[in-house]
């Protein structure tokens, strides 16, 4: 008889299982993913134990027999949060949250917990990283902890499963999933079976059962969730915790969401007592900026519904390299490098005799092309040595003939600057027609970056 394999090839993006290597994925199209893992042996038993059966014994419905309620979103606590997913945590629904080590995960998820358990919500925290004497000296830090709130320290989703069937929690925490394991997954786990198969048995009790889980998975070294790309696309939200660790600020993007945009941001500041939302990130943004300096320029940027003002700064000095040097942090280098050339051939302007060097202060990162006259703003103020304004606000996209070109919800971007004490606003001409009257805000409307130069 022929022995039985052991091991197969997984494609770490997307799951396709495979018995020999390949370079190229013949499912994904991705090259040097697959890896080699052991198999669990085939048998009639277990692979009809491992068959999944229907979630729900249901029939097709109309969508006018469908019935929508309030109730089947529940708040967090924390506005920021419940904006990111779409207005609150829908009941039934599995939460991917992802971001680098230390960032504070744990920390946001033991506070959402707090929050929803003093609501007389039933919470269920099971960690597979941390012990229970750990994971209570940072409860105690981050507040007092009412209701019904347990806490569980466990790795194996056959046992986890058991006591969720008895339990019946509201909300579940999984810290982390590639921490976890199924006894019949004969592979190790964090792997690419492992992971999978968890999370597609956390989606069955999700789903089956009513309960909302969020699941807290590690990133690579290239900012990605570790594990296949399937894990991605089989939960209904994906949620990024983003910024440096070493700064006290803290983004919460979503990438994907089901139940709502995923344009949308929330912003946090790490402190002593844990995670606090900041309610006005613009003015948290701008704080701190120097006076009367030349190549500041404040911006306006939009994150779904929301309007950031935040600031451009530019350093362009006499290059002493055959190549001028040019650098951005926070925003797209080629970006920068396509607006200096506009400057070079609309305003004759000899960039390519001086290094650049461009900075969105504070780490925020935006590729929105309404910064681009600001950047051009402040480039150009560097290079004359000639300061902006503090009082005025720059936002508009500047095509490659040199025009200013409308941006979106230019009016949202106005009130957000009037709301922080700023007298004018430069902005493309052809968005003045739609702007309501203000007299609190000069409105200086430019049709191309000539015009742009001649106000600064």
């Amino acid at each position: 008889m022929a022995k039985a394999k052991t091991t197969a090839f997984f494609c770490k993006e997307c799951g396709y299982e495979s018995a020999k290597w390949m370079g190229q994925c013949p499912a994904c199209g991705e090259w040097n993913t697959l890896v080699e893992e052991p198999v669990a042996p085939k048998s009639g038993s277990s692979s009809q134990a491992r068959r999944p059966g229907p979630l729900i014994k249901s029939k097709p419905a109309l969508l006018s027999e469908i019935s929508i309620e309030e109730k089947d979103r529940v708040t967090t606590g924390y506005q920021e949060l419940d904006r990111v997913l779409g207005g609150g945590v829908v009941s039934g629904s599995l939460v991917l949250v992802g971001g680098d080590p230390g960032i504070g995960k744990s920390t946001l998820l033991l506070q959402v917990c707090r929050n929803l358990s003093a609501t007389g919500q039933k919470v269920l925290y099971i960690s597979g990283e941390e012990s229970l004497k750990q994971i209570k000296l940072r409860a105690n830090r981050v507040g007092q902890v009412t209701g019904d709130l347990k806490f569980l320290c466990e790795t194996s989703l056959d046992h986890i499963q058991e006591i969720i069937s008895g339990e019946k929690p509201d909300i579940v925490i999984i810290d982390s999933i590639q921490t976890m394991y199924r006894e019949e997954i004969s592979s190790a786990p964090g792997s690419v079976s492992q992971v999978r198969e968890s999370t597609n048995l956390l989606m069955q009790i999700a789903k089956g059962e009513g309960i909302t889980i969020f699941i807290v998975g590690h990133v690579t070294k290239e900012g990605v969730v570790a594990g296949p790309r399937v894990l991605e696309h089989m939960v209904d939200t994906v949620l990024y915790f983003e910024g440096d660790r070493h700064a006290s600020y803290r983004i919460l993007r979503g990438v994907k969401n089901r139940f709502g945009s995923t344009n949308e941001i929330g912003v946090f500041e790490m402190r002593e007592q844990g995670l606090v939302e900041v309610e006005n990130p613009s003015e948290f943004m701008l704080s701190g900026r120097p006076e009367g300096a030349s190549g500041a320029v404040v911006a306006c940027a939009m994150e779904g519904t929301r309007p950031i003002l935040l600031e451009v700064q530019a350093l362009v000095t006499q290059s002493n390299l055959g190549i001028p040097r040019r650098t951005a942090a926070g925003t797209d280098y080629n970006r920068v490098n396509l607006l200096m050339a506009v400057l070079e051939k609309r305003c004759h302007y000899e960039m390519s005799r001086y290094d650049a060097y461009v900075n969105i202060a504070g780490g925020m990162r935006m590729n929105e092309p309404a910064l681009d006259l600001s950047i051009i703003m402040a480039l150009v103020s560097s290079l004359k040595d000639r300061p902006v304004d503090e009082k005025t606000i720059v936002f508009g996209e500047v095509g490659l003939s040199g025009e200013v070109r409308a941006v979106s919800m230019a009016q949202q971007r106005v009130n957000e600057a009037v709301k922080l004490g700023f007298e004018a606003c430069v902005l493309p001409k052809i968005c003045l027609d739609k702007m309501k009257k203000n007299d609190q805000i000069r409105l200086i409307g430019v049709s191309n970056v000539r015009e742009a130069m001649g106000i600064l």
